[in-house]
């Protein structure tokens, strides 16, 4: 038991490690690793790597061909556009069912995200700060509570930590120029315009994914 339970810990190890540098970029889309080169940067033997490297081609984050290795699975073109679709119905829904309470609590707990991102932006931490951008997205839909949709929103997580990574790592978007649009939603939020909340939004997903909420 204590040998399955060693491997059983490697395996998942292996799996975190893998699938946080897909998330964050490090393993971009696109690129071909082998069990050897990724065993020996984790220090461990291939059996976790491939285990890790199967468990990650089931959730389509990679697709394996023998002999060859694993190739990273780049971000679809109609991904993008069903998950910025998705967000935007359930961010603006999510707004338009917050009651009065619940709007006067989460107001704090987004300008302290504010504030939190511009620490990450001042110090050039690009990985906190796309994880940080999902959090402070995700406040106002939880503030909503309807837990199908905070479930349904939280499946939609990975993707759209990927899709912030690689839009920050591009280079084309600014962490600056984001925090002033999340301080525009903030503020609209607060004045309870659900109106020019759903506005800012698409410009804003629009600015940073390229991809604009179908039927806008």
């Amino acid at each position: 038991m204590q040998v399955v339970s060693k491997t059983f810990s490697a395996a998942e190890r292996a799996y975190r490690e893998i699938k946080e540098r897909i998330l964050t970029g490090d393993l971009p889309g696109g690129e071909l690793v082998s069990e050897n080169e990724i065993a020996g940067e984790l220090g461990t033997s291939r059996t976790p790597v491939r285990e890790a490297f199967l468990r990650l081609e089931t959730e389509g984050w990679m697709r394996l061909y023998p002999k060859r290795g694993a190739l990273v699975v780049p971000v679809p073109s109609h991904e993008a556009d069903h998950v910025i679709h998705a967000r935007y119905i359930v961010e603006t829904g999510a707004v338009d069912a917050l009651t009065r309470i619940a709007r006067a609590g989460l107001i704090p707990r987004l300008r302290e995200s504010l504030d939190r991102q511009r620490e990450l932006a001042d110090a050039g931490d690009l990985e906190e700060f796309a994880i940080a951008d999902a959090d402070f997205h995700r406040e106002y839909v939880v503030s909503a509570d309807n837990p199908l949709l905070i479930g349904f929103y939280d499946s939609l997580r990975e993707r759209q930590r990927r899709m912030n990574s690689v839009a920050l790592q591009r280079g084309e978007t600014n962490p600056h120029r984001i925090i002033e649009q999340h301080t525009r939603l903030a503020d609209l939020i607060e004045a309870a315009d659900g109106t020019g909340f759903a506005e800012a939004l698409a410009e804003h997903l629009t600015d940073v994914h390229g991809v604009t909420p179908r039927g806008l």
